[in-house]
């Protein structure tokens, strides 16, 4: 696809293989299946006097066609796109004003919320569904827009709801769930002044990092992008971390590189060494079950090409925990990966600084600073088997 764009259906897999891990440790006893649909509210403390335009696209679970929901819930496929892509329908609703708060249904689905503010997004359909919004292209038609968006899946074993930053750093925005007992959870939430304190901070982080962010003419701080998202642009060296990947790679080609992939299978190990640039993994039988080239930085952050993480059992969450160290960078320092505290993470001078300042700017520390940031559950997510409500808040632009 030109210009990295994806398609949502892509986008949709990609959710679920990152809820999968959380997915395996629901108990039963959590499990009454949800309702058709689920209410969600959607609060406005944003402190901005623009419209805001919601957006619910994604995959309907029972026909896995992609599509949109209106405010009752009610799902709508898109008609076929074009080899040039044509204009989707108009799938907006009208959000809540400042200050005030507005409900309506999400269906068992896998997708995006989208929030835009002062000004409709433009979607389109490609042969393949839906074109995401293209931060690396001046052109794309909402490269100007200040928008958003919460990611989730709502299906038989519940709901997961998460902020996201994988792809920019945006519009500050919590989620939230409550649970049967009345009680809710919550997470996403920045630090008063978050907003503001991350651009600056990030301006100010040696080796281009400020030039992630993208201002708009009138002087409105629309976003920072992640980082490959920046190395696509050129805004951003597409070597920055390879001195690090480098010297984490080549940390493993006397010893093992020990990966526990999954939380509640402690025995259950991979063992890693590197030859040339190679890295291999073997079981504890000794017997060889993958490989990888040492990958790029720009595979590093997005978590892709070298690093394919596949919705297996093998491979893909051995990617996972290599990727999560070294976007961390403590692929190097800790042989026994996934690193059990998030106190080493982020210590190399050459790191992640993007995913380590959204992090920083979060009151409980979670975020989604890349792809697969849930590794060690350090991600913003809220989970319940049997969801009541879902909430999202637009909090203040300071």
């Amino acid at each position: 696809m030109p210009a990295r764009r994806k398609v949502l259906a892509s986008l949709a897999a990609a959710a679920v293989a990152a809820t999968a891990a959380v997915l395996a440790t629901v108990s039963p006893a959590q499990a009454a299946v949800p309702t058709a649909t689920i209410p969600i509210t959607i609060k406005n403390n944003s402190g901005r006097a623009e419209t805001v335009y919601l957006y619910n696209l994604g995959t309907d679970l029972a026909s896995g066609r992609q599509g949109w929901a209106d405010r009752n819930g009610t799902f709508r496929p898109w008609p076929a796109g074009g080899a040039v892509p044509v204009p989707a329908p108009d799938a907006s609703f009208v959000g809540p004003a400042n200050g005030q708060t507005l409900t309506f249904r999400l269906p068992k689905f896998s997708g995006r919320l989208y929030f835009s503010f002062g000004q409709k997004l433009n979607f389109r359909l490609a042969t393949g569904g839906l074109v995401q919004p293209d931060f690396a292209n001046p052109t794309d038609p909402n490269i100007n827009i200040l928008f958003d968006w919460s990611e989730y899946t709502l299906n038989n074993d519940g709901l997961w709801l998460n902020s996201s930053q994988v792809d920019q750093f945006a519009v500050p925005h919590a989620v939230g769930v409550k649970l049967p007992n009345g009680t809710t959870k919550s997470t996403g939430r920045l630090k008063p002044g978050g907003r503001n304190t991350f651009f600056r901070i990030l301006r100010e982080q040696p080796g281009g990092w400020g030039n992630l962010i993208q201002t708009r003419s009138d002087g409105t701080v629309l976003r920072a992008v992640a980082p490959g998202k920046g190395i696509a642009a050129g805004k951003l060296s597409p070597t920055i971390l390879d001195s690090y990947i480098t010297k984490a790679w080549n940390a493993y080609t006397g010893r093992d590189l020990v990966v526990t992939p999954f939380a509640n299978q402690p025995g259950l190990r991979y063992y890693g060494r590197t030859s040339g640039s190679v890295m291999t993994f073997r079981n504890s039988s000794g017997q060889v079950v993958t490989s990888f080239q040492k990958p790029s930085s720009d595979a590093v952050f997005g978590c892709y090409k070298e690093l394919d993480a596949p919705n297996d059992l093998v491979r893909g969450p051995i990617s996972r925990t290599l990727c999560a160290a070294l976007n961390r960078s403590t692929l190097h320092s800790n042989p026994n990966q996934p690193d059990a505290t998030n106190a080493n993470f982020y210590k190399d001078v050459v790191t992640n600084h993007y995913s380590r300042k959204v992090h920083g700017q979060m009151v409980d520390g979670k975020a989604y600073g890349f792809a697969f940031d849930d590794v060690g559950a350090h991600e913003s997510l809220v989970h319940d088997g049997s969801p009541q409500h879902a909430y999202v808040t637009l909090d203040p632009f300071n």
